[in-house]
């Protein structure tokens, strides 16, 4: 990244810079395009955070893990007025090309595309497909980034979305991070600063609640082991039957047959034994509402521990299963939510240490620059001026290579006829590779010689695997 390119996005303490703005010249339109849960609830509730003279509008994105209408309603509670009662009335699915047409038909200032990584591209792709350069209207400011905790920085966050204008993460930790990841990766996305929604101080909770439950926050994939996840189960009966004045809730985030941002193999509620007692429940529901009750957070590393925290509500993060990349837990170190299933048995919970918050997502509302330099680039664009991003991918295939993204990340909701011809050429292509790659790894000579550092060696090794960037892996 060059020197100036770089001071234009961050001072010199690795903090962005912020981009003072004078009055907009006329109020500003912006659409958010969303998919799976865990996106369609960040993508809601950023919005409701921007500026009062943006007219904002939200769109659900057709795809194999779109979020079912009962998971909107609830990622969509307490949205901003200006986006509609879709809390009541979730906006149903809609295919990414009539997207991208309503797109071009009545272009807006602005678009969030708060989708997983591969829909994410392919909707990035096909707007800029649709406004080539120098179109008349001009293209819409694409907006992107990643919902909740995004610590350690992840090579296809960047990747995938390197095409976007702005590039919004919610601590300044986590722009650091992800900068250094992308400047060693070669490409120069412009990163921003927003307060996670979650972890907004919360003014007012619902009058007349009796705060009785420990609420258990489940992910699909945290911990992955059936093993692993029997044994929380196991704490939280053991939780439950040490303090019968507590309701015990593991709040799921979807039932069964609705799909997830990540996939779950071994759903919790599936493993609760038959002879658990009466005040261990498994329920779903906003996580606000759950948070109204709560006597304490405890999860592993969901994003919900941020929200528990900004109501002032004790939590605890599990260390049983290490502290890990996999388990997206690195972050809470030095956080003072740390803890044990000793801990949770005996009700022992921890509140946030102050001398980790500023650095992790518990920042001054004035650190936050993203909405004034969102505002930039739609003056930008009103000028003529927008200049398009590179894409980070580097394979070659052009058109066919396109399909197949497009193949991979929408699945039966690709109906072209070039989607149905990539699949077929390119799944036995894939498995080529992946047989070549692995068998070059197992000749590979052992060396001795000092690793790189870490995100170099997660950026190369990313490099080789470009090609299997699809929905059904990692979805950042």
């Amino acid at each position: 990244m060059s020197a100036p390119a770089h001071d234009a996005d961050g001072t010199g303490d690795d903090r962005e810079a912020r981009h003072p703005s004078t009055a907009p010249p006329h109020r500003r339109r912006v659409v958010g395009l969303v998919d799976t849960d865990s996106f369609a609830k960040w993508g809601a509730h950023l919005l409701s955070a921007t500026p009062a003279h943006w007219s904002l509008e939200l769109l659900t994105v057709a795809t194999p893990r779109s979020a079912s209408p009962a998971q909107l309603r609830a990622a969509f509670r307490g949205v901003d007025a200006r986006l509609g009662p879709i809390d009541l009335a979730p906006p149903g699915p809609v295919g990414v090309d009539e997207v991208v047409a309503r797109l071009r038909a009545d272009p807006p200032d602005a678009v969030l595309v708060s989708c997983i990584g591969p829909v994410a591209e392919v909707i990035v792709d096909q707007v800029l497909r649709s406004f080539p350069r120098g179109s008349v209207p001009p293209r819409p400011v694409l907006l992107s980034g990643l919902p909740g905790i995004s610590f350690p920085a992840k090579w296809k966050g960047v990747f995938l979305r390197a095409r976007a204008d702005l590039f919004v993460l919610h601590s300044h930790r986590e722009v650091r991070e992800y900068r250094a990841l992308a400047t060693a990766g070669g490409v120069e996305p412009s990163f921003a600063l927003a307060t996670l929604p979650f972890a907004r101080a919360v003014g007012r909770t619902r009058t007349g609640v009796v705060r009785d439950s420990v609420v258990f926050a489940a992910q699909p994939s945290v911990p992955v082991a059936e093993e692993d996840r029997r044994r929380v189960i196991g704490w939280l009966v053991d939780t439950a039957r040490a303090h019968p004045e507590w309701r015990v809730v593991v709040k799921t985030r979807a039932a069964a047959g609705e799909q997830q941002t990540h996939r779950e193999t071994f759903p919790y509620a599936d493993l609760v034994p038959v002879d658990a007692p009466s005040n261990l429940v498994v329920e779903a529901g906003p996580m606000s509402a759950h948070l109204d009750r709560a006597v304490a957070l405890v999860t592993i590393s969901s994003t919900a521990v941020l929200e528990a925290a900004a109501r002032g509500v004790p939590a605890l993060t599990l260390t049983d299963f290490g502290t890990s990349r996999s388990l997206i837990n690195e972050v809470f170190v030095g956080s003072g939510l740390e803890g044990t299933a000793d801990d949770l048995v005996h009700g022992r919970f921890g509140t946030v240490r102050p001398d980790w918050m500023t650095d992790n997502y518990f920042h001054p509302a004035s650190d936050d620059d993203w909405a004034d330099r969102a505002e930039e680039s739609m003056r930008l664009r009103d000028a003529g001026l927008l200049v398009d991003r590179p894409a980070a991918r580097r394979s070659r295939g052009g058109a066919l290579r396109r399909a197949w993204e497009r193949r991979n990340a929408l699945g039966d909701h690709d109906r072209s006829v070039t989607g149905r011809a990539a699949a077929l050429m390119g799944t036995p292509i894939r498995a080529v590779k992946r047989s070549w790659r692995a068998l070059r790894s197992a000749l590979r000579p052992a060396t001795t010689t000092v690793p790189a550092p870490v995100t170099t060696v997660s950026v190369e090794r990313l490099r080789d695997r470009d090609e299997e960037l699809v929905a059904g892996r990692d979805a950042r």
